[in-house]
């Protein structure tokens, strides 16, 4: 039975579906020697699309249902992911990678300033000198002020009879970031309607200040690439570290 408490239902609904993204990834792996590290990996959405394709990936994520799901799935589609539960803040796991990807907005849940600082220091450590660390970062009010903002379409998804939808009802400023809040609906098979709200709060983050940031813990800047925005989805600029 489904339920408004399935994180992964919420999560497949409202991040699943964003595939702008999976070309640089590609790109990224394509280029690089070694092996790739998924950080913030939820169900699987990146290092599933990266696997299949040849690449040797570990995933990790804090949600240990997520990490689940991803297994899952792995084993369904005949593929070999390594993971780990474990919070990038504190990651330590064995090995080094030479590619290390943080996709969506990963980089701005972390919670400030010295969530970052942890979280690229423990990067460092698993990245040889020429890693790569690559990070998306969205502005999710694309440069329009907080008051002045609408609100995006909502991600629906059918899941087994049942119908989910997500819908954005606020974007606000909150202290240190932006706040989004989502209407969650289920609709069983037999009509029944469930639905509960939903608060997620973005760090405010531009990408020379990721870039400053990373300088003090041992990468070096490249040139960034950028994710265009699409009918659903923000847009993002992906910060490229090089450790040095």
């Amino acid at each position: 039975m489904r339920t408004l408490a399935d994180a992964v239902v919420w999560h497949d609904v409202e991040c699943a579906g964003y595939e702008a993204d999976l070309p640089l990834w590609r790109e990224l792996a394509d280029g690089a020697e070694g092996r790739v590290l998924d950080i913030g990996c939820g169900t699987g959405r990146v290092a599933l699309h990266l696997a299949a394709r040849g690449h040797r990936v570990t995933a990790i994520d804090s949600e240990p249902a997520f990490v689940r799901a991803l297994e899952s799935r792995a084993r369904e589609r005949g593929l070999v992911v390594e993971t780990a539960v474990a919070d990038a803040r504190s990651l330590s796991i064995a090995g080094r990678f030479a590619l290390a990807v943080a996709p969506m907005q990963l980089v701005q849940l972390l919670g400030g300033p010295r969530g970052r600082a942890s979280m690229l220091e423990r990067v460092r450590e698993h990245l040889p000198d020429g890693g790569v660390l690559a990070v998306a970062v969205a502005d999710p009010l694309e440069g329009v002020p907080a008051e002045e903002a609408g609100v995006p379409l909502p991600d629906v998804r059918e899941i087994d009879g049942w119908v989910f939808s997500s819908q954005p009802v606020a974007v606000r400023p909150e202290r240190g970031g932006i706040a989004i809040d989502r209407h969650r609906q289920a609709v069983s098979p037999d009509g029944e309607l469930d639905e509960s709200m939903a608060t997620v709060v973005l760090d405010s983050l531009d990408p020379d200040a990721l870039e400053r940031e990373a300088s003090e813990v041992g990468f070096k800047p490249l040139p960034r690439h950028h994710v265009p925005p699409t009918g659903d989805y923000v847009g993002s600029a992906v910060v490229v570290l090089e450790g040095a």
